[in-house]
């Protein structure tokens, strides 16, 4: 599934100096968090494309369901999280992150790649939209900033799929290329676990067909 608001490829414009001491401006790959950062640093016009995978919901993005909230329960149920690193447990990793791999697979995923992770970031996008100044705001209507790619996984739970087209739609006043491709089989673990290949192919191709190399 893809849809764009460009009307062609074409060169992306580059972003106005390099940015803080990069000999060229960057490509900015985001998962998550990740993806929102990507973007709100692209709308600045740090880099030179991003690729926003899964993206933590930005300022604007109002679009909630029960799954993101039974995911992100375990860090938002105590406000004193936000000054504090949060552990999943397996089961919660399983439903948050690997619920479209096999359990072997979500067991393994969860030993070799779980970490505490603090919590503040995950309130600041929860909240967003009743902060007036907001760090989770993003220059959605940059007419000069680079390509986007938004990337999405239908069975996500975490971050679902309505929350990233509901982002698209956020860029709808910008003539900058914005792109958004959703993978139907894939939950929110899908840039660790076995299909990460296609994704990262699906990313090289879209950032060829934009002539960033």
């Amino acid at each position: 599934m893809l849809s764009s608001r460009g009307r062609r490829p074409r060169r992306p414009p580059a972003p106005r100096a390099p940015p803080r001491g990069l000999d060229t401006p960057p490509v900015l790959v985001g998962h998550s968090v990740g993806g929102f950062i990507a973007q709100h640093l692209l709308g600045q016009n740090l880099a030179r494309a991003a690729v926003a995978i899964c993206p933590g919901q930005i300022k604007g993005v109002k679009a909630v369901g029960p799954a993101q909230a039974k995911s992100a329960f375990a860090f938002l149920r105590n406000p004193g999280n936000t000054k504090r690193a949060v552990s999943l447990n397996p089961e919660q990793f399983r439903y948050a992150f690997a619920n479209a791999v096999p359990q072997q697979e979500s067991d393994e995923l969860f030993d070799e790649w779980t970490i505490p992770s603090p919590a503040r970031p995950l309130f600041q996008l929860a909240l967003s939209n009743f902060a007036p100044h907001s760090p989770a705001k993003v220059d959605t209507g940059n007419q000069e900033r680079g390509p986007l790619l938004l990337l999405s996984g239908k069975l996500d739970h975490t971050v679902p799929d309505v929350l990233t087209r509901s982002t698209h739609k956020q860029y709808r006043k910008s003539s900058a290329v914005t792109d958004y491709h959703r993978f139907d089989d894939r939950g929110h673990s899908l840039t660790v676990d076995h299909g990460w290949t296609e994704l990262a192919d699906h990313s090289l191709t879209w950032l060829d067909q934009r002539h960033i190399g």
